[in-house]
């Protein structure tokens, strides 16, 4: 079997495909991380798309894709909250199809709202997104309707790609950028654009340090998923390293950086009490390793990818009460 693969050109296709149906989202400059870290400190802010995260592009690009009969059989997915939000609006985008969205207990509220509001059909399946991608993948495999997965899917991974074709075509002078790490679409599709176009700049990930598959996948050569995770605030973030995102990014991603929960906290607080932003802290840990002084990046030009500013109220709440 051929080792998957994926390229400037499709992301590009990819691009073209989804653009009806996303927001070019800011990159804007950071005065505060810019000053703290000696650095040149852009934020794309991914959390103002349509449904609060970049997950959007992937599922509308892989559902854009499907044939008229798959998309009459509907689609399904198990997430912990951003991919299933993306499945909802692409499915409502490309003719109103049927989208059931797998959840484990743990999801946040708000995100599992947000699902139904946007028309999905959303099933509640143990207490981990393992259980309910597997509980997705078992009601594909009966009824024939099409999974599509968070990350593990080379047509995904070039939707999230995306992101990096924004960035490079509006800031082709970045060195470093840091991405959010799960699954590992986003930092796959952003590593192919980036190595393309420009091969000396940096691609480091950011994940907790509650999960750290990335980093152990990249540093035994082996993709570990699923992997059991302990609790983390960044919800999103948690659980297994794809084997496709391993195939294509494992030579092309320079390093992987881990953050405490405290880390994801500050950071939380640092976006809302500097630049007005309330980001989920899948997404705010992408300035952690700055706030944290773990990357020396002065003199560079960052992008820092907030990738969800679904951020369940009741934490924020917590944040604030803390850092007052």
């Amino acid at each position: 079997m051929s080792q998957p693969s994926l390229d400037l050109s499709a992301i590009l296709c990819a691009h073209r495909r989804i653009a009806p149906f996303i927001r070019r989202t800011p990159l804007v400059r950071s005065p505060y991380l810019s000053a703290m870290s000696g650095a040149e400190v852009w934020l794309k802010l991914e959390c103002q798309q349509p449904t609060g995260s970049f997950k959007v592009r992937g599922a509308l690009n892989k559902v854009g894709m499907l044939s008229s009969e798959e998309r009459s059989r509907g689609i399904v997915t198990g997430s912990a909250g951003n991919h299933g939000l993306g499945v909802a609006h692409a499915a409502r985008s490309w003719g109103g199809m049927q989208a059931l969205v797998y959840v484990p207990s743990t999801a946040p509220r708000a995100k599992v709202d947000k699902m139904r509001y946007l028309g999905a059909t959303v099933r509640q399946q143990g207490s981990t997104y393992e259980d309910a991608h597997q509980g997705a993948e078992a009601y594909a495999r009966e009824t024939g309707t099409t999974y599509v997965s968070a990350y593990d899917d080379v047509d995904v991974i070039a939707g999230q790609g995306t992101v990096g074709l924004e960035i490079w075509s509006e800031l082709p002078e970045t060195d470093l950028l840091l991405a959010p790490v799960g699954g590992g679409g986003l930092i796959a599709g952003v590593a192919v654009v980036s190595k393309t176009i420009r091969p000396e700049g940096q691609v480091i990930g950011v994940q907790p340090q509650a999960s750290p598959a990335a980093l152990l996948s990249l540093r035994d050569g082996t993709a570990y998923d699923p992997y059991d995770h302990e609790p983390t605030i960044a919800d999103g973030l948690a659980g297994g390293f794809g084997a496709i995102p391993f195939t294509i990014a494992r030579a092309l991603i320079d390093d992987i950086l881990l953050a405490s929960e405290a880390d994801l906290r500050r950071a939380i607080y640092t976006l809302i009490d500097h630049e007005q932003l309330i980001v989920e802290a899948s997404g705010a840990i992408a300035i952690a390793p700055l706030l944290s002084g773990d990357l020396d990046a002065a003199g560079k030009t960052v992008v820092c990818i907030l990738t969800g500013g679904n951020l369940d109220t009741d934490l924020l709440r917590d944040i604030l009460v803390e850092f007052a």
